[in-house]
């Protein structure tokens, strides 16, 4: 995974919400409970933390982050999900182009540098940051979806959620293209595009059918 595929996402998602307006903004996301203002506020703050994740880094630093950690996170996604469309996309477009341009500054020796961000590096923050605009993107509920993922994104997320897999059971997920396989016990085989399969581990609407038992999924990791 390279920088050249966050900035393609990047750019889908700021294209996406080029042109919101104040009713659509607060419409419902694809996120039980969040409107896209809510999703919208979360990737910019995001964006945001992300951003300072890499500046400090580079200082040879480390910085929480968010400020006050979980709780201040989700009481700023509250405080900002109503705010007017112009708002919402002038953050949202700020935040990430500040992101991608720190992005641009990591040389090929900085990518092992340590971030607090789920206590790894930026070589992981820079693949954090892919699943974020990716998936957020998807969750806005504005046309794109899960289908849209590739095959690249789709097997990087689905190892990355292997922690979802509950204990004692063999997950299969089956398509045309590959089959992959997690845990062991009894045996839970599901068919279907590799988009929607991927789609269900990450708990989303999946574009198109799947086939097979689908078992209650362990939380996000």
């Amino acid at each position: 995974m390279a920088l050249n595929e966050v900035r393609a996402t990047a750019d889908q998602l700021l294209a996406l919400v080029a042109d919101l307006d104040d009713a659509t903004a607060r419409g419902d996301s694809n996120l039980p409970g969040w409107s896209r203002g809510h999703v919208i506020t979360h990737i910019a703050n995001f964006s945001e933390a992300m951003t300072r994740q890499v500046d400090e880094a580079l200082q040879g630093r480390l910085i929480e982050v968010y400020d006050g950690g979980r709780p201040a996170r989700d009481a700023a996604i509250e405080a900002g999900a109503d705010r007017s469309a112009a708002d919402l996309r002038a953050h949202l477009t700020q935040a990430v182009t500040t992101l991608l341009a720190s992005w641009d500054k990591v040389s090929p020796t900085d990518w092992p540098l340590p971030i607090l961000h789920r206590n790894s590096n930026l070589s992981a923050g820079l693949q954090a940051t892919w699943r974020e605009l990716t998936i957020h993107t998807s969750d806005l509920n504005l046309g794109i979806t899960p289908a849209t993922w590739s095959e690249d994104f789709c097997l990087h997320l689905l190892d990355f959620l292997r922690p979802r897999t509950p204990d004692n059971i063999h997950l299969i997920l089956e398509s045309d293209s590959t089959t992959w396989e997690n845990g062991t016990g009894e045996e839970a085989k599901l068919t279907g595009a590799l988009t929607d399969l991927t789609a269900w581990y990450a708990g989303r609407p999946t574009p198109g059918p799947i086939t097979g038992p689908t078992p209650s999924l362990l939380p996000w990791p």
